[in-house]
């Protein structure tokens, strides 16, 4: 590639025949009250990668998940999409990665397949959705798969879905405008302070769409942790453990929500998204142009700060830069 430094898509979505059928079969018609599910294609995204200027984009499985309802399902459910992904990273090893999706709530399993997508496949981390069937991340019946994560220092990205109980509150809109922001948020506040952060260091956690809500709440969170909650006492600052996090930029960039996040936790951990596939050609095309179009920090570019956070992130991809 030639011209602005290509980019690193740590937030991009693939699809398989089968998961759709299972997904289907479960009543996700119009996943998360969408219009309807996006097609894909390795071949079609490598295309829409070079006319983006995308080196390499790491796949994962979007809301809603591999769990329908049936721990044994799942499992297989599970096993097939991270052995698809990994058949077509292996077929375009320079131009994909692959977060590994897990069955939970089904603890056991997702620790099977952590240590199965690790060895095996080759993964470069998981996925986790928000929450699964209601049960939100900081659930203490999760510590053993954090404990996992944190021994083998894993990246996690995680990614928003509806809440329980969505159809009451979404207002018969599509819930990724405004309940996945929500939900994001909802969730990184109960990792927060139900002290996931604190316990378990070395999980590098990737937080969607620019942090949700988190730029506007940080500030009031750490007033509840400093003011009126019980027994935090031993928790962080919110602000520092914020920071600490890292944070990509899918969705609406720019004008408003990047200056946000990085007037709170700075860019030093700012990767970019497209969230192709379910973001559809035109909106990625615009979101480009908007990153472009912004100004730029510094003497730097969004483009190049946001790929040399990446490599240090996953270092693999500083060794097949040097191996090419």
């Amino acid at each position: 590639m030639t011209g602005p430094t290509p980019l690193v898509d740590t937030h991009a979505h693939f699809l398989t025949p089968d998961y759709v059928h299972a997904a289907r079969a479960a009543g996700h018609l119009h996943p998360d009250g969408m219009g309807a599910w996006p097609t894909w294609s390795a071949e079609a995204h490598i295309r829409l990668m070079d006319r983006w200027g995308v080196k390499i984009s790491f796949l994962s499985i979007s809301s809603p998940g591999t769990h329908f309802g049936d721990d044994p399902k799942a499992r297989a459910l599970t096993r097939h999409v991270n052995e698809s992904a990994a058949a077509v990273r292996r077929e375009h090893p320079n131009r994909f990665g692959h977060f590994a999706s897990l069955p939970l709530p089904d603890v056991d399993g997702a620790l099977a397949e952590v240590a199965y997508a690790m060895d095996h496949l080759g993964s470069d981390g998981v996925t986790l959705e928000t929450n699964t069937h209601g049960v939100y991340l900081g659930d203490p019946g999760y510590e053993p798969l954090y404990a996992e994560l944190n021994r083998r220092r894993t990246p996690v990205f995680l990614h928003p879905t509806s809440p329980p109980h969505a159809e009451d509150v979404a207002l018969g809109r599509p819930r990724p405008m405004l309940e996945f922001i929500f939900d994001s948020t909802r969730t990184v506040s109960d990792l927060l302070f139900s002290g996931v952060f604190q316990r378990y260091p070395d999980i590098s956690w990737i937080i969607s769409h620019g942090g949700g809500a988190l730029p506007l709440l940080t500030d009031r969170m750490e007033l509840f942790r400093s003011v009126f909650s019980e027994g935090a006492e031993g928790l962080g600052l919110v602000p520092e453990q914020v920071s600490r996090l890292w944070f990509d930029m899918a969705g609406t960039p720019f004008p408003h929500q990047i200056p946000a996040l990085t007037a709170v936790v700075g860019s030093h951990r700012l990767l970019y998204g497209s969230d192709y596939c379910w973001t559809p050609v035109a909106g990625v095309d615009a979101q480009i142009a908007s990153i472009a179009a912004a100004p730029q920090p510094g003497d730097d570019t969004w483009r190049a700060l946001t790929t040399r956070n990446a490599h240090r992130l996953f270092s693999r991809l500083t060794h097949t830069h040097q191996e090419q």
